[in-house]
């Protein structure tokens, strides 16, 4: 069994409350950790939900506005304490290189860890990997901001019935496997035949944005989407006006995009509890939805 589960480290906006620290998002896609919008308190945050700094494989941020990126600094020299030996990469949007110097480099000390930047120029693909690709799209905020969509190839599955009804057992399945086709008699079968798609599971992290197509783009046909519902639609003319979507927007989203589990973050301060943000939702999208809290851990649906 894959292990593949989004840890919620923080799900506040601007201002944290007693109950919901700055952002902080740990995608953990087996072997890879992707760590989302490191706000201030993550390297504690960390620490409470246990997960180690080792986790972390990717750092992705969506702009660099402070409840975003302030817990870098932290996270950076957390890698460099504990001696992570892997790399490291960082993707974020390039019109912020300086900001990330200088949140890299924020305070003294011993940098031992392999940070490799990987600055985000253009919409597209920002990483390949086991884990799939990473891709990258431009969001409508005041300031350059990219949501991110990670998706995992398709593979073809075989199934045992049609394996013994092509006569194919034991090493020969392997070979079929590698090579696409194999002689079977006097016949030559194709993986095709004797396999079904299983289509490759998909995540979105969709953070500070109003509506626009990027994040439909985003969104479509994944397991798991992480998204704003910042304000409320009592609040919705706010919203627009600092680029952030509503609770009703983002199950608006969800629904449009065949969205499989939705979670809802990045709550105001100004509202005391989520309940109103689930119930607009749910006016929208009848689906799996989940309200994120500090500390939670959300698995990724299995495959379809």
């Amino acid at each position: 069994m894959s292990n593949r589960e989004l840890v919620v480290l923080g799900t506040a906006s601007q201002v944290p409350t007693r109950h919901r620290n700055h952002n902080g998002y740990l995608l953990l896609w087996d072997g890879e950790g992707f760590l989302f919008d490191p706000g201030e308190g993550t390297q504690r945050q960390m620490m409470l939900a246990g997960v180690a700094a080792s986790r972390i494989t990717r750092l992705c941020l969506t702009h660099f506005h402070g409840d975003h990126c302030l817990g870098v600094p932290g996270v950076v020299q957390r890698l460099s304490l504990d001696d992570v030996k892997h790399p490291v990469h960082a993707h974020f949007p390039a019109s912020g290189l300086d900001y990330f110097a200088r949140l890299r480099h924020a305070s003294i000390f011993y940098e031992r860890a392999d940070l490799r930047e990987v600055p985000v120029s253009s919409d597209g693909p920002v990483a390949e990997g086991d884990f799939g690709a990473l891709h990258a799209r431009r969001l409508d905020h005041p300031v350059d901001a990219v949501g991110y969509r990670l998706v995992e190839p398709d593979r073809r599955r075989f199934v045992p019935d049609l394996l013994a009804e092509h006569g194919i057992t034991g090493p020969t399945v392997g070979q079929l496997q590698r090579s696409g086709t194999v002689e079977v008699g006097h016949r030559r079968v194709h993986l095709e035949e004797v396999t079904v798609v299983r289509p490759g599971q998909k995540f979105a992290f969709v953070m500070d944005t109003r509506m626009c197509d990027a994040v439909y783009d985003l969104a479509a046909d994944v397991d798991l989407l992480v998204i704003e519902a910042t304000f409320l639609t009592d609040d919705a003319e706010l919203a627009s006006q600092y680029g952030h979507l509503t609770a009703r927007q983002a199950g608006e989203v969800a629904a449009q995009c065949n969205v499989r589990r939705l979670v809802l973050t990045h709550f105001s301060q100004r509202y005391p509890d989520a309940r109103r943000h689930r119930a607009e939702a749910a006016e929208q999208f009848d689906g799996d939805i989940v309200v994120a809290e500090d500390l939670s851990r959300i698995p990724v649906p299995p495959g379809r």
